[in-house]
This record gives structure tokens, C-alpha cells and sequence, in this order.
């Protein structure tokens, strides 16, 4: 099966659970008041249905237009802009004639349900799997900056120690690159000595022109050969799986980071190595390719002997499921407040995080190319969190629109009238069309210019 055809399946899977799950969130609070609710669709039924069955009051089916999904509940200024029926007398079982506090909770409970979803989704991942990630107060000799031009945006070097952004400790190595693209300033360590350096309001947009290097921060990997290829120029001069290269032309080397300028700096030359076999230092001579490369496979096979080594320390986090309760929790509210920072960042056109709104295909592009359990609830769990702050913004056409005059309503006692609403509606909508047109219009215009 295709990765593109893996990613659409998964994609419409994730999405449609969260459809169905933020309209029932909307559904049960409504039903509970005695609410009538006239349609449960997934997705849109512009001028016909995939499917649909009326069962009691309500009509529920299957659109074919899958850019979201509703419930129609009667009585209420909707994407259904149902004009005759706002212009009856309300009737008790409509949503207008619901007390404020009623209304206010069957609006509430879409985006309530989408970020309860993801909590849960979290749960259910660290008490299956834990966390396991190498932490970053363990590197004994600093980070890898595998990008220079990422790094001296940065003023960060191979070697250095990333001790915090904001002043908030890394704990966890993969995690340096994402709290430095949300982050205003970092704390290293170099040669002892402690550097605060600030991050530019325009990183995001260095990152994005670097996109194929944007995971530019590792670990440093030691010059031990794992395998010599057959067809490998260097395939007979002595050359033994295990050797540490410690020397390359008389100039010591450890990490593959200081191999590879020495390579290229003799390259399409035969030259003394010296490698470390079990403590005996072997002096050997090496060809090397007119590419700068020895024609080896360098580095440890797994964590495991790196942290035997010492190189660093990968800690394993197990969780009892009582135990996965918080810690699920906790990384929803982190999930939530992340994608918040990322959004002002987008709202500060100095940032350049605006060209990385993407639409439809950017969130597609979010799912591994292979079926895989736990990416799949993972990136569902963020898009959940990602629908339940879109839903609550105050855009009228919104729930979060919807909250905002509820709230208006119920501080002063005045109702907006169902004309102010009918516009405010209209007004949400186009709001939504020109924002639907610019994010998927980004993944057009990426697609055509950055391939």
C-alpha cells in the first residue's frame, strides 16, 4: 500500500472520530436539557447525503463534503441559516428558549469533549508504552549542531550543553528544537562556562527555509566502525567492526562531528588512521573517497551501549495507571499550551510563522507513511487539542463565537437580537472561508515551490 494512500486513510479515520466525538459533546449536554436536535452529520450535506437515517427526532447521516461535521440543534443561528424557522415564536423545546447557563454548556461541550479525548488518548499511551528519551543533563559532551546555519542563528555550537529556554529546564533531548521554536531565549553551557543567548523573533522562518535539516540538534555519535562494506576501498587494510578511530592524519578525532571535517579536508588521499582496538592503539593507512568519506557504517547499534559507554543516559518511565492519570494530563495542558504559544508566534507577522499555516495537506502530512498504533493517537490527540483551541476562538460561526455573546448575555441580561446574530453568523462564515483559502492555499503553494 502507498505511504500517500496510509496517510489519507489514517487521516479520514482520525478525523472522523473527532467529528463525531466533538458534535456528541454538543449532542448528550443538548438531549440532557431537552434540547430537540434535528441532525447528527459527519462531514457536510451540501445538497445531498451519503447517508442518512431519521431515528426518533433526528435525522443522522453522512455527508459527502468532508471539511467538518454539525449538529442542526433547533432553535439556534447555525450554519443552517434556518431564517423561517428563527422567525416563529420560540417553542420550549428549542435552544432559544433554553436558560443562558443551559445554552452555555451544549456550546462548551464540543471543545471540552476534544481536549478530554486527548487526555485520554494520552493516558492510554504512557501506561502502554511510558516514556523512554535520553535525558539532556546527561550528555557528557554537549550536543551535535548538525546544521551550522541553524546553529549560528541560535549562536549554538557542537559541544555545548542546552540547559534551558525561559528559563524551564530540558529534560528530555528531543525535546531541545521544539521549546526552542516556541522559546524567546536559551541558557547553554559552553567550556563551563553558563551563556544566555536570545533566540530571533525570526527562527521559525530559518527553520522552515532549513526544513530538511529542522531536526538539527543530536546527540554526538563516536567514530566506531559498525560495518565495513565489501565494496569498501577500505575492505582490507585491517580495519575491524568495533575499532574507535581516535586519529585521522596525526589529528586527534572522537565524534564523527570532528571526523567529517578531517575527511574533507583530505579527501582523494591515502592517510595514517590510528584506531583504538580493545586499548591497543593500531596505526593503519586509509584511502579516502574523493566524496570525504571512509566507506564505513560509524556509530553504536543501539541506546543501550551508548549509555554502557557512558556517552549518556536513557531513562525509561514506566507508569501504573493511576500513575498515567496525571501524567496524561499533564501532557494535554502541555500539548494545549505549546500550540497556543505557536499560535501568537503566527500572529506576529516579524516571526514568519505565519507561512507555515498549512491546511488539509499539512495535516495529512502529520501521520506516518507506515501503519503505526501509537503515531496514529498521538498526532490524533494533538489534532484533537488543535480542534478544541480553534472551536473556542471568538469567531461567530464558532462555538467559541457562540460563547462569546452567551457570556455577553449573561454578565449584562441582554440577549443580542437574532438579526445581530443572523450577521455576526454570516460574518463568521466568510472569517472561516478566507482562513480556509489561506491555510490550504500555503499547502498549494509549498507544494508547487518546494518540491
Amino acid at each position: 500500500m502507498s505511504p500517500i494512500l496510509i496517510k489519507t486513510i489514517q487521516f479520514f479515520l482520525s478525523l472522523s472520530i473527532l467529528i463525531v466525538l466533538h458534535e456528541l459533546g454538543h449532542f448528550i449536554p443538548a438531549k440532557l436539557f431537552k434540547t430537540r436536535v434535528e441532525k447528527f452529520y459527519l462531514f457536510f450535506d451540501v445538497k445531498f447525503s451519503l447517508f442518512k437515517k431519521k431515528i426518533g427526532e433526528t435525522e443522522y447521516g453522512i455527508g459527502w463534503l468532508p471539511l467538518g461535521g454539525y449538529v442542526k440543534i433547533s432553535g439556534m443561528i447555525d450554519e443552517s441559516m434556518d431564517k423561517e424557522a428563527m422567525a416563529q415564536e420560540p417553542k420550549a423545546w428549542e435552544f432559544r428558549s433554553k436558560p443562558a447557563w443551559q445554552r452555555l454548556i451544549i456550546m462548551l461541550g464540543g471543545v471540552t469533549v476534544n481536549f478530554i479525548l486527548a487526555v485520554i488518548i494520552f493516558i492510554g499511551l504512557v501506561f502502554a508504552y511510558g516514556d523512554t528519551y535520553i535525558a539532556n543533563d546527561s550528555l557528557k559532551d554537549g550536543i551535535w549542531v548538525t546544521e551550522p546555519v541553524l546553529g549560528d542563528a541560535l549562536g549554538l555550537k557542537t559541544g555545548d550543553k542546552v540547559i534551558s529556554v525561559d528559563g524551564k529546564r530540558i529534560e528530555d533531548m528531543n525535546n531541545i528544537v521544539p521549546e526552542l521554536v516556541y522559546g524567546e531565549y536559551l541558557t547553554l553551557e559552553r567550556d563551563g562556562q553558563e551563556i544566555k543567548e536570545k533566540i530571533p523573533v525570526d527562527f521559525i522562518e530559518t527553520l522552515s527555509a532549513n526544513k530538511d535539516n529542522a531536526r538539527f540538534i543530536s546527540y554526538r555519535v563516536p567514530f566506531v566502525i559498525r560495518q565495513i562494506p565489501q565494496d569498501s576501498p577500505n575492505a582490507n587494510i585491517g580495519l575491524k567492526e568495533g575499532d574507535a578511530v581516535i586519529a585521522i592524519a596525526g589529528t586527534p578525532v572522537t565524534f564523527q562531528d570532528q571526523v567529517i571535517p578531517v575527511l574533507e579536508r583530505y579527501k582523494g588521499q591515502t592517510v595514517s588512521i590510528t584506531v583504538d582496538r580493545k586499548g591497543d592503539k593500531i596505526p593503519l593507512q586509509a584511502k579516502i573517497s574523493e566524496e570525504g568519506k571512509l566507506g564505513v557504517f560509524a556509530g553504536l547499534s543501539s541506546f543501550e551501549e551508548y549509555e554502557e559507554k557512558g556517552y549518556f543516559q536513557v531513562k525509561q518511565l514506566d507508569y501504573t495507571f493511576l500513575e498515567s492519570i496525571p501524567a496524561g494530563w499533564n501532557r494535554g495542558v502541555k500539548t494545549l499550551s505549546d500550540y497556543i504559544k505557536g499560535m501568537k508566534k503566527i500572529f506576529n507577522p516579524d516571526t514568519g510563522a505565519y507561512k507555515e499555516v498549512g491546511g488539509f495537506a499539512a495535516i495529512g502530512g502529520m501521520f506516518p507513511d507506515t501503519w503505526n498504533w501509537p503515531a496514529f493517537w498521538a498526532t490524533t490527540a494533538f489534532i484533537s487539542i488543535i480542534l478544541a483551541f480553534m472551536n473556542i476562538l471568538p469567531i461567530p460561526a464558532l462555538d467559541g463565537g457562540h460563547v462569546m455573546f452567551l457570556l455577553y448575555e449573561m454578565v449584562t441580561g441582554r440577549k443580542p437580537s437574532d438579526k445581530f446574530l443572523e450577521y455576526a453568523q454570516i460574518t463568521g462564515f466568510f472569517i472561516l472561508i478566507a482562513l480556509l483559502l489561506f491555510a490550504n492555499g500555503n499547502d498549494f503553494y509549498k507544494w508547487i515551490f518546494n518540491k
